[in-house]
């Protein structure tokens, strides 16, 4: 008998997933726990083993695409086995439709938020012809801004955003839409860090911080602000595949040093894309640095749904004025993105005093 396996639910509220690897080929016997597909979501890439032995018979979404949770992926059974192709109760329900990158037949019941319509009609893009990449086939503001680029010119070479850089394209326009951000920026020396251990120094001064800031740790949800009594530090890390934020648990009751192995060890796993959804799940607030490549200071975005991000400009030997005297030191920025719907200028600017205090005290 053959058996349909479809995207099961990953957690976290994610409602779809990208199929990144498929470890296996249609006519390919497979044994139960072999390895079967590689999902993408925007949170973690997770492998996924097969529930059932037998042959694969057919591959129904294939790399690339994006299915929502509940779209039946892959089907196996017997060799030669005829497989009965389930009539949808709706267009909605089929794989079809569900996956994304399946273009709508009519405009009218296309979907699609008010804003995205309005800006399709700025742009000039029918709604109907653009390749729908939201949630159970829905058209987001990306999907049409690319839909209207790829209307403007042919030229050059093309690839579609996946994988890890579709996420991030998406992940920043929602949150450069929907957050008002203000950035406050601020001189720091660092004549007393250990630049070896400037990310571990740096985690632990936000998760003190953080304790007597509590408004920078928290999440707005609807018309309400949850103050999160955890703290949970996010590190971006560059990999080869676009950036990754694994998540530093408990920062506020570790040691300088363990923060240090810690972060050094999910920073191995994001580069070597070795990393579990749980290790990129769950951050409450982010801390950027760009190393030897940052420039004087950065204007990050925001890591949605969080409130605020810190990044570390670029840390040089500067002059400076000591007690009325030149001296050189280690000078570095320190800044702030902050929403402003949940977070005061004031209140942005103690914290980011704070931090640098503790990293000048050291």
């Amino acid at each position: 008998m053959a058996h349909s396996f479809k995207l099961p639910d990953l957690g976290e509220g994610l409602t779809e997933g990208e199929v990144a690897r498929w470890f296996v080929s249609e006519g390919q016997a497979v044994a139960e726990d072999d390895p079967l597909v590689e999902i993408q979501t925007d949170k973690a890439t997770v492998e996924i083993p097969s529930p059932y032995a037998g042959t694969v018979l057919r591959i129904l979404v294939p790399e690339g695409e994006i299915a929502p949770v509940g779209a039946v992926l892959v089907v196996v059974g017997e060799p030669g086995e005829a497989i009965e192709e389930p009539a949808p109760k709706s267009p909605s329900d089929t794989v079809s439709q569900g996956i994304r990158g399946t273009p709508t037949s009519d405009s009218a019941r296309v979907q699609a938020t008010p804003l995205v319509r309005k800006i399709a009609a700025e742009l000039g893009v029918d709604l109907a012809a653009v390749m729908a990449t939201g949630a159970g086939g829905r058209v987001t503001e990306v999907d049409v801004r690319a839909a209207a680029g790829r209307e403007e010119t042919t030229e050059g070479r093309r690839e579609p955003l996946r994988g890890v850089r579709r996420v991030i394209a998406e992940h920043m326009t929602r949150a450069h839409r929907e957050v008002p951000a203000v950035t406050w920026v601020e001189e720091c020396d660092f004549e007393r860090v250990e630049i070896e251990r400037l990310l571990a120094t740096v985690v632990k001064a936000v998760a003190e911080s953080l304790t007597e800031f509590p408004e920078l740790n928290a999440r707005l949800e609807g018309d309400a602000i949850v103050y999160l009594d955890r703290y949970d530090i996010g590190v971006a890390v560059q990999t080869e595949q676009g950036l990754v934020v694994p998540v530093v648990r408990g920062a506020d009751s570790s040691t300088v040093e363990e923060l240090d192995v810690e972060i050094r060890r999910l920073a191995e796993g994001a580069r070597a894309g070795a990393l579990t959804s749980e290790e990129v799940r769950g951050s409450t607030f982010t801390v950027t640095s760009a190393g030897k490549l940052a420039g004087l200071f950065q204007t990050p975005i925001v890591n949605f749904p969080e409130v605020a991000i810190l990044s570390i400009g670029r840390i040089a030997a500067r002059p400076v004025v000591r007690e009325g005297e030149v001296a050189v030191r280690r000078m570095g920025t320190i800044a702030i993105t902050f929403d402003h719907r949940v977070v005061d200028g004031a209140r942005a600017a103690e914290f980011g005093l704070s931090v640098i205090a503790q990293l000048e005290g050291c």
